[in-house]
């Protein structure tokens, strides 16, 4: 399916005001409700909105602290990344983990109270990752962008 201006501006929306009710949408958009619904509906069915969140402020949940943790692996067989794959998704504190091309392997984005509470997650979790043979941590100072909005 193409997207067509209509949807895109419905997409664009959709991802900076996800609560926005289906008739301030239609006005958005400048169609009627009901073609509106129908609109966001298909663009559900067709997997280009996949959920909708509510996003948390870090600080407020005690979890301030950002480290990406850059991870190389022993091996780049199957089985060595399948099974750090199904361990780091186990882990609640990585909010996101990356295959890479370069010199890691993986990029994962932690989150933790401090500094004290990394070396916890880094004692319990991430040391003990199958298959890693060197892991390097770089802790954020400051979040200067960050958006979820993908470009439409």
């Amino acid at each position: 399916m193409e997207l067509d201006s209509i949807d895109r501006r419905i997409l664009d929306v959709l991802q900076k005001s996800g609560r926005i009710s289906n008739a301030e949408l239609s006005e958005v958009a400048n169609l009627s409700p009901s073609a509106c619904h129908r609109r966001v509906q298909r663009l559900e069915q067709d997997g280009y909105i996949r959920g909708y969140v509510a996003l948390l402020d870090p600080r407020k949940m005690g979890r301030p602290t950002t480290v990406f943790v850059e991870i190389t692996l022993s091996g780049q067989t199957d089985e060595v990344l399948d099974a750090f794959e199904k361990a780091v998704a186990k882990i609640p504190d990585v909010l996101e983990c990356h295959l890479m091309a370069g010199t890691a392997d993986y990029l994962l984005k932690v989150v933790a109270r401090d500094t004290e509470d990394f070396e916890r997650i880094h004692r319990k979790h991430l040391a003990r990752l199958p298959g890693v043979s060197q892991m390097q941590s770089s802790f954020a100072l400051r979040n200067v962008r960050q958006t979820t909005a993908l470009p439409v």
